[in-house]
C-alpha cells in the first residue's frame, strides 16, 4: 500500500499526521513522537531517527521527536508507551528482546508484552556473528574446531557478548551447549569494548551483531568471524557459513526492531501508521544506512510482527530456563 501526503491530511485542510480529523488534536498531530529505551547513537536510536526524518522528507509529519528513556535495559521505552496517545502520534521502536525474551528473565515487568502494545510492524532484521580474536589460534577456521580448542583448553572457555542477559549471550552459552562445552559468558557494555578485548587476546571469543564484525573482516584483521547465526547466509556475509551449515542445526538466531503503537489504538489508525512507517522503511537511503550496519529493512505487517514475536517468545523461553538466567539476581 502507498499513502501520499494528501491521504494524511484532514478535510480540513490543517495538515494533521495520519489523518486526524480534529482541531483540538491539531497541534499534537503535526509531531510524532517516537519512544526509544536506549541512549542517542545506538543502533535502534539511529533507526528512529532515520525514519524520522524520512517522514518528514515526505510531507508525512511536520515533525519527529525521538524520545530515549534510557535506563533498565530498555524497559522504559516500553513503559513510556503505555500511557500514551492512542492517536497514532506515539509510537515505540524497540529490540525484540523487551518483549519476547525479558518476561522470561524478569520476575515481573512494568509492562505486560503484548497487552499493553499494538503492533505495527517490524522495522530491522539482524543476524549474529561468532568471531574470535588473537587468544586463538589461526588453525581454528569453523565453530567445531572452536569448539575443539576449548575443550583442549578449559581455563581459556570464555566468550563474550555485548550484554548480560541478551540473546546474544544465550546464543554463546547455547552454543556450548551444543558441543557438549560448558562456556563462561563474559558480558560487556556494548561491542567496541568487547571488540577490543578479542583483538588484544584476553577474550577468546564473542557473539555480536553480524554488523559489528563487518568493517574488521579484511585480509591481515586480528579478529576473524567463524560463523553467522541466520537460518540462511546473510547477504553481507555470503562466505561466511552459518552455525546450522557447522553442525548445528537447531541453532539459528536473529533480532528484529519492532515498531508498536499503545494497546487500544484503533485498526485503521495503525493501518494508517503501518503504510507511512513501510514508504520509510523502503527509501533507498534508509536501507543503504541499515545495510552499512549489517541489517535488512524488514517492513510488514502487524499480524507478522505478531507471529515474529510469538515465535521467538516459543524459542527463548526454554533456552532462559535451561540455562537459568534471571536478571534479577
Amino acid at each position: 500500500m502507498t499513502l501520499n501526503r494528501r491521504d494524511f491530511i484532514g478535510a480540513t485542510g490543517a495538515g494533521l499526521l495520519w489523518g486526524a480529523h480534529s482541531a483540538a488534536s491539531a497541534q499534537a498531530a503535526d509531531t510524532l513522537r517516537i519512544f526509544v529505551g536506549f541512549p542517542a547513537g545506538t543502533t535502534p536510536d539511529t533507526l528512529a531517527r532515520k525514519v524520522g526524518d524520512k517522514l518528514v522528507q515526505l510531507g508525512l509529519v511536520r515533525a519527529v521527536v525521538v524520545e530515549n528513556r534510557t535506563g533498565a535495559g530498555g524497559q522504559l521505552g516500553v513503559v513510556a508507551l503505555k500511557g500514551a496517545a492512542t492517536d497514532g502520534t506515539q509510537l515505540l521502536l524497540t529490540p525484540m528482546s523487551m518483549l519476547g525474551v525479558y518476561p522470561f528473565t524478569y520476575k515481573k515487568l512494568p509492562y505486560d508484552p503484548v497487552a499493553d502494545v499494538s503492533p505495527v510492524t517490524m522495522g530491522a532484521s539482524f543476524d549474529y556473528g561468532i568471531a574470535v580474536g588473537t587468544a586463538v589460534p589461526e588453525s581454528v577456521k569453523d565453530i567445531p574446531g572452536l569448539m575443539a580448542w576449548y575443550k583442549a583448553n578449559p581455563d581459556k572457555a570464555n566468550i563474550g557478548s555485548p550484554a548480560t542477559g541478551s540473546t546474544l549471550h544465550f546464543t554463546g552459552v547455547t552454543l556450548g551447549k551444543a558441543a557438549g562445552v560448558e562456556l563462561t559468558h563474559v558480558g560487556y557494555r556494548g561491542s567496541p569494548p568487547a571488540i577490543q578485548d578479542l583483538i588484544g587476546g584476553s577474550l577468546p571469543a564473542l557473539v555480536s551483531p553480524l554488523g559489528s564484525f563487518l568493517s574488521y573482516m579484511v585480509p591481515g584483521s586480528k579478529l576473524r568471524v567463524l560463523a553467522s547465526s541466520g537460518a540462511q547466509r546473510s547477504r553481507f556475509t555470503p562466505q561466511l557459513p552459518t552455525l546450522v551449515e557447522q553442525g548445528f542445526k537447531n541453532l539459528a538466531f536473529n533480532e528484529w526492531y519492532g515498531f508498536y503503537a499503545p494497546a487500544r489504538t484503533p485498526d485503521e489508525m495503525v493501518r494508517r501508521v503501518n503504510a507511512a512507517l513501510h514508504q520509510a522503511l523502503k527509501a533507498p537511503e534508509v536501507v543503504e544506512t541499515l545495510h552499512s550496519a549489517g541489517m535488512e529493512s524488514a517492513p510488514g505487517t502487524p499480524a507478522d510482527l505478531t507471529a515474529a514475536l510469538q515465535r521467538d517468545m516459543k524459542t527463548w523461553g526454554p533456552i532462559v530456563k535451561s540455562i537459568g538466567f534471571t536478571a534479577d539476581s
